[in-house]
C-alpha cells in the first residue's frame, strides 16, 4: 500500500523505417572505400574529360601534296593559311598516310592543266572538311571571286561546350550507379550473410526494408550531385540556365527510379556474381545508347524508340533541357511521366518478388 510506484521512462516509439534508414547511413560513412566511390571518383572522372575535352584551338588539316611540277605552288598557297600543314610526298607515300590517317587529305596536280584532283575518305568528317577547306583556297587563288560577301561572327559561351554536355549525362550515370549497386549489390550481400533472415523475426515488413534502401541512397546522393555541381561550375563554368527547385526535383526522381531498378535487380539473386551479371546486363545498354557522353542521335532511326524508351535517356534528355536550355516542367513532362513508370512499376515488382530467405 506504501509502496510508491514510479512511472516507467518514456521510450521511443520504434520505427523499422527509420532504424533501417539510420543503420544504411552508419555503415555507408564507417567505409572510407565507400565514401571515395561515391563522392571522389564522380569528380575525378569530370575532371579528367573535362581537360581531355577542353576548348582548343582548332586542330591543324594536314595535307599532303603529290609530288610533281606544280607541287611548289600549290604547298606556296596553302601554306599561306595557318590551318593548314602542308607536305609533299610521292603518289605511294600520299596514299599511305591518307590510308592510315596520317593525312586528311592529298592533292593530285594535273600539270597538263589546270586541274586538281582531291584523294579523301568521305566517311570521315574531318577528311570531307580538309577537301572543302583546300578547295576553297586553291579556286581563290586561281581568280574566283564570291558573289556574296561574308561575315564571320566566332562566339564562344558556356552551354555550347563539350563539357556542358558532358556534366548532365555524368549526374544520370552516377545516381544509376549508385541506384544499382548501391542497393542491388547491398541486398545481395545481405543475403548471403543471412542477415535478412532476422529480419523475420523484428517487426520490419518489405515495405519498410525496401523503402529504408530507398531513403538511404537518396541520402548519399545530396552532397554526390552538389559535389559535381559544385565542381563544374567552379572549375570548367558549367552554368544551370533552369530552375534548380525542377533540377532538384528531377535528380530525386531519377535517384528513386533507379533505386526501384536496383530492388528490382536484387529481389531474387542469391550471389554477388549473378546480380553483378545482371546489373551489367541492365547497365550496358544505357552507359552505350543514352547520351552520356554523345548524343544519342547518333544511332539509327530503327534504334530510336529502343533507345528512347530507356530510364536513363529520359533523365538525361531532362537533365539537359534544364540545365542547359532552361527548360520547364511541361517541356520534360513525357520524360518525367516515363521515369515515374520505372520507378513505379520497378518498386512494386520488386515488392512482389523479394523474399527474405531466398
Amino acid at each position: 500500500m506504501n509502496q510508491l510506484h514510479t512511472p516507467s521512462p518514456k521510450t521511443r516509439r520504434y520505427s523499422p523505417l527509420r532504424e533501417m534508414v539510420l543503420v544504411r547511413l552508419r555503415e555507408f560513412y564507417r567505409e572510407p572505400e565507400a565514401v571515395f566511390w561515391v563522392y571522389g571518383f564522380p569528380v575525378i572522372m569530370m575532371a579528367a574529360l573535362g581537360i581531355a575535352f577542353r576548348d582548343r584551338p582548332i586542330e591543324k588539316i594536314s595535307v599532303d601534296v603529290q609530288a610533281g611540277s606544280d607541287a611548289e605552288q600549290v604547298v606556296e598557297v596553302l601554306s599561306q593559311e595557318e590551318v593548314f600543314e602542308v607536305a609533299v610526298h610521292n603518289e605511294a607515300v600520299c596514299r599511305r598516310r591518307l590510308r592510315i590517317g596520317r593525312s586528311d587529305l592529298f592533292v593530285e596536280v594535273d600539270g597538263s592543266s589546270p586541274r586538281f584532283r582531291y584523294h579523301f575518305d568521305p566517311t570521315k568528317p574531318g577528311s570531307l572538311v580538309a577537301r572543302n577547306a583546300v578547295n576553297d583556297v586553291l579556286q581563290r587563288d586561281s581568280g574566283r571571286e564570291d558573289a556574296v560577301a561574308v561575315e564571320n561572327v566566332e562566339k564562344q559561351e558556356p552551354g555550347g561546350r563539350y563539357i556542358d554536355f558532358l556534366v548532365p549525362g555524368l549526374l544520370g550515370m552516377g545516381l544509376m550507379g549508385g541506384g544499382l549497386w548501391g542497393i542491388g549489390f547491398v541486398t545481395v550481400d545481405l543475403r548471403i550473410r543471412r542477415l535478412l533472415k532476422r529480419f523475420l523475426a523484428t517487426p520490419m515488413r518489405k515495405t519498410d526494408f525496401l523503402a529504408g534502401l530507398m531513403i538511404s541512397r537518396m541520402a548519399f546522393m545530396v552532397p554526390e550531385v552538389l559535389t559535381m555541381l559544385f565542381f563544374g561550375w567552379l572549375v570548367f563554368g558549367v552554368k544551370i540556365e533552369g530552375s534548380l527547385l525542377l533540377l532538384t526535383a528531377l535528380i530525386l526522381l531519377g535517384a528513386t527510379m533507379f533505386a526501384g531498378i536496383g530492388l528490382l535487380v536484387a529481389s531474387r539473386a542469391r550471389t554477388l556474381e549473378a546480380v553483378s551479371g545482371i546489373m551489367n546486363l541492365v547497365m550496358l545498354p544505357m552507359w552505350v545508347m543514352s547520351g552520356i557522353f554523345f548524343s544519342t542521335d547518333r544511332f539509327p532511326d530503327a534504334a530510336q524508340p529502343f533507345i528512347q524508351a530507356l530510364p536513363l535517356t529520359a533523365l538525361n534528355d531532362a537533365l539537359r533541357a534544364v540545365m542547359l536550355e532552361g527548360s520547364g516542367p511541361m517541356v520534360i513532362a513525357a520524360e518525367c511521366m516515363l521515369m515515374l513508370a520505372w520507378a513505379a512499376g520497378s518498386f512494386l515488382l520488386a515488392l512482389k518478388w523479394f523474399r527474405w530467405d531466398n
